[in-house]
């Protein structure tokens, strides 16, 4: 085993050629990043090469990273696109998906609270994932892309409910008081934040967007760790705290200059996926549990289990919140797209491991089959979308032998050769 400074160089290292794999493998399969981070830390973690061991401050600064992912999920959200019928739908798809999780759960695991992890590990989706997948595909305007958006929002805070009511140590009665409680603290927040203009607040952000004041990066960092640690005090998960700041942030920069909030992205995104994200994913695959793994044939044999029951038990309940008017190819890409999970089922696990609620092989599993939707799902999904797109593009037009409208002139009226003729 390295040391914590060599071990932190290969993570940083390990960071730097995931992004260099995906470039070189891009023309021939598009493989997301976060697959080449984990397998990277599989490989040089104790599973395999053992270069690499986690200790409490890469921990810690995974930890980080998990809150940011989910930071960032809450924050890219657009809730004016996804409210009405898409998040409606989309929630009764969930709770659907819960129960059938939990069901699922029940024949797989011995007890009840190991159905549960199952449960809500099976009904998540990865909105954290899936939206630069979406963004890069030029489709989050699109109806798909809205509703794709509607899935991973509730398939990501819906589970952490879950989390925060069934494994926070308390009686149901009092866990869904102090979630509630959260729930009404962060509403008023949220609230009191939307109605304000933030006027003085926006001026200096604008002043020290380029200097070493860094004012709306340190105002990030002091709503995600208040958030954060005030979830953690009330005994919830503390994702969900990280997910409730991305919310407020987004609310309360919403009345800035378009061109400050530009920036504001560019630096949130250099901050997550240029530093603590990236360690996060690279720290799960050196966590992850190959030799429980391959050791044990029936654990094996779970992962193509728990990834065909992701389709059926996430996939199939997302079409509920399929556009009106929807295609085929739509369709079966909003089923891949929900299906899609990861970051939800290693928080998830990682709990139930911990606490012994599922073994470290169902853990791995569970992780294992995660990692492969993220890696088929969305490439499966966008290729759907291409070929429908490029069905539409080349579609023959219909033959029309009707003669052609009149032409109108630039004032909205028609030619002079059109016009009606006039008296006299």
């Amino acid at each position: 085993m390295q040391s914590l400074p060599a071990s932190l160089v290969l993570i940083a290292a390990l960071a730097v050629i995931a992004p260099l794999a995906v470039r070189l493998l891009d023309p021939v399969l598009k493989v997301p990043i976060v697959v080449f981070e984990i397998v990277l830390g599989m490989l040089l973690g104790p599973s395999l090469l053992g270069w690499i061991e986690s200790t409490p401050f890469t921990d810690t600064l995974a930890d980080f990273g998990l809150a940011m992912l989910f930071f960032v999920a809450g924050n890219e959200i657009d809730f004016t696109a996804i409210r009405g019928r898409p998040i409606k739908r989309a929630s009764t798809g969930w709770i659907i998906s819960l129960a059938a999780g939990i069901g699922a759960g029940f024949l797989l695991a011995p007890a009840p609270e190991g159905a549960v992890i199952i449960g809500v590990a099976l009904c998540s989706t990865a909105l954290g994932t899936l939206l630069p997948i979406i963004r890069d595909a030029g489709e989050s305007t699109s109806p798909t892309g809205i509703a794709v958006a509607a899935l991973g929002a509730v398939g990501e805070f819906g589970p952490l409910i879950a989390i925060s009511l069934f494994f926070t140590g308390k009686q149901v009665g009092a866990a869904s008081a102090v979630l509630l409680g959260f729930v009404f603290l962060t509403g008023v927040a949220i609230f009191y934040a939307s109605r304000a203009r933030h006027t003085l607040f926006h001026a200096q952000v604008t002043r020290t967007l380029h200097t070493s004041s860094q004012f709306a990066m340190r105002s990030i960092m002091l709503i995600l760790s208040s958030l954060v640690v005030l979830s953690m005090v009330l005994g919830l998960d503390m994702l969900l705290g990280a997910f409730a700041a991305g919310v407020l942030w987004q609310v309360i920069i919403a009345r800035a200059p378009e061109a400050d909030r530009r920036v504001i992205e560019t630096k949130i995104d250099a901050v997550a996926f240029g530093f603590l994200v990236p360690i996060f994913f690279i720290d799960t695959g050196i966590d992850f549990d190959l030799g429980a793994l391959t050791s044990s044939v029936a654990a094996l044999a779970l992962v193509p289990l728990f990834l065909v029951l992701l389709l059926f038990i996430r996939g199939l309940p997302s079409l509920i919140a399929a556009p009106v008017g929807s295609t085929r190819a739509d369709k079966t890409a909003l089923l891949l797209f929900g299906a899609t999970g990861l970051p939800i089922i290693v928080a998830v696990t990682t709990i139930g491991r911990e606490h012994g609620f599922i073994t470290s092989g169902m853990s791995s599993a569970l992780v294992g089959a995660g990692m492969l939707s993220v890696l088929l799902f969305p490439l499966l999904a966008l290729r759907q979308l291409q070929r429908k797109e490029s069905r539409t593009v080349h579609a023959p037009r219909p033959h029309d032998d009707s003669p052609p409208p009149p032409r109108p002139t630039h004032d909205g009226g028609l030619p002079p050769s059109d016009a009606a003729p006039t008296g006299g």
